[in-house]
């Protein structure tokens, strides 16, 4: 199960020293992250492949911006009270772009972010044709990052898609490269089976921290939360889950109203008018402006 003590610890390191799997939903807006965060997770990610399809109404396909992921970044953090997670690309650029990004992303309240190594434009680590770029351009990058934070409480994850791009011993490679540089999280993209999760595993010492990525249909096998804990996975993103949901229902609810003139066939899955003005803390804000109405 995700970590859902009652006192909220203030970093990503700080939720990962309990020992529990740390679950990580991906969220695109402050709306999807307030969401998370009901639901009770203790952190979220903001999700590279959700932001290209509700900014862009495009593939994960490189598109998205520095500026509008900072952009989306910054909205999400200053919505929610928990960690909030990254997704960077490969950080835009070269080493110096990486520094940049990072020290933004402190700057806005972040909590730590995803560095990849592929060939930029990008693309969603389970489609194809991903190319990743040499090792010792991608290690300079990932330096940039560790050292901009400085003693901030920033967690860097490194990611390879070598898996895809060159192979599995080459990611594995990779990865302990990876630990050697320095990073706080080792995430191999899109290994194609349970057994090859295992030897990511096997390959990288005990102690760091592996991070698996859930996506619904995609390379990997989706597996429960409390079964990649128990195989040595200490972060389990869900990158696309929310992106999904979101998208049927919207279909679902429009295509009513388009057919019937109406919601009125959908309106049990629909909240309520007065259930979202709640979550948005609306009563809150009419407290406040009575407070500024009073005449003492």
């Amino acid at each position: 199960m995700p970590f859902l003590a009652a006192e909220m610890p203030a970093s990503i390191a700080e939720l990962l020293a309990t020992g529990e799997p740390l679950a990580l939903p991906g969220v695109y807006d402050a709306l999807s992250a307030l969401l998370a965060v009901r639901a009770g997770f203790r952190a979220v990610f903001v999700s590279g492949y959700s932001l290209a399809a509700t900014r862009l109404a495009r593939p994960d396909f490189g598109l998205v911006t520095q500026s509008e992921v900072l952009d989306a970044a910054g909205r999400i953090c200053a919505a929610v009270d928990v960690p909030v997670v990254v997704d960077i690309d490969t950080g835009y650029g070269d080493a110096f772009n990486v520094e940049r990004t990072v020290a933004e992303l402190i700057r806005l309240g972040a909590a730590g972010c995803f560095l990849e190594d592929q060939v930029w434009p990008k693309r969603c680590g389970h489609m194809e044709g991903k190319r990743v770029v040499p090792l010792d351009e991608y290690l300079p990058k990932l330096r940039a990052a560790l050292r901009t934070r400085g003693s901030a409480s920033f967690h860097v994850t490194a990611r390879t898609d070598a898996r895809a791009a060159i192979g599995l011993d080459e990611a594995i490679a990779r990865a302990r490269a990876f630990v050697d540089a320095g990073a706080d999280a080792v995430f191999v993209e899109a290994p194609q089976s349970v057994a090859e999760m295992a030897a990511v595993r096997a390959a990288v010492p005990a102690g760091v921290v592996l991070v698996a990525n859930m996506v619904e249909a995609g390379k990997t096998p989706v597996r429960p939360l409390g079964e990649l804990g128990a195989a040595g996975y200490r972060m389990v993103v869900f990158p696309v889950a929310g992106v999904l949901a979101a998208t049927h229902a919207l279909g679902e609810v429009y295509a009513a109203l388009h057919r019937d003139g109406t919601t009125t066939s959908v309106r049990g899955r629909m909240l309520g008018f007065d259930a979202l003005n709640a979550l948005l803390g609306l009563d809150e804000l009419y407290r406040r402006e009575r407070e500024w109405l009073r005449r003492d």
